[in-house]
């Protein structure tokens, strides 16, 4: 069996399949968000990223749970307005003694936003972050039953 033939890099031996793909995606990454291509990467790392969220709409509340891997309480901001829920914060870049090989992980800025439902409950809005994972549990407004309205005049 013959073997495809490898140009332009040197041996084979210094091929390393994994570091093309993660160029690639770093590639893709920077083309997906970036409104103007050809942006320099510094520029691109220096933008907002944002968390994986999962939400649940439970029975009594809508549960999100954002992944923040290494982040801090004191490092999370949680606010709520005009109907709109907006998680921001930093990831600071860990001190390393080693040789860093591959980052894949996000550090730096991130913004999570997402709009709000009218029946919710924003006075009782919560928010826990454990093992790298911050909940956020937004209450849902209680139903009101329906009565009778008393005409007057």
């Amino acid at each position: 069996m013959t073997l495809p033939a490898h140009r332009g890099r040197g041996s084979l031996s210094g091929w390393d399949p994994f570091r093309e793909l993660e160029e690639l995606r770093t590639r893709m990454d920077q083309l997906m968000h970036s409104p103007f291509p050809g942006r320099g990467f510094a520029e691109a790392e220096a933008e907002a990223w944002a968390p994986l969220a999962d939400v649940e709409d439970t029975e009594d509340a809508y549960l999100m749970e954002l992944e923040l891997p290494g982040a801090d309480k004191e490092q999370i901001t949680v606010e709520v307005g005009d109907g709109e829920l907006d998680i921001h914060g930093e990831i600071k870049e860990r001190e390393r003694t080693g040789v860093l090989r591959r980052q894949t992980r996000h550090v730096g800025r991130f913004d999570y936003r997402t709009s709000l439902p009218p029946n919710v409950d924003t006075e009782h809005i919560t928010a826990e972050l454990a093992g790298g994972v911050l909940t956020v549990r937004v209450p849902k407004a209680r139903k009101t039953e329906p009565h009778r309205i008393e005409i007057t005049g």
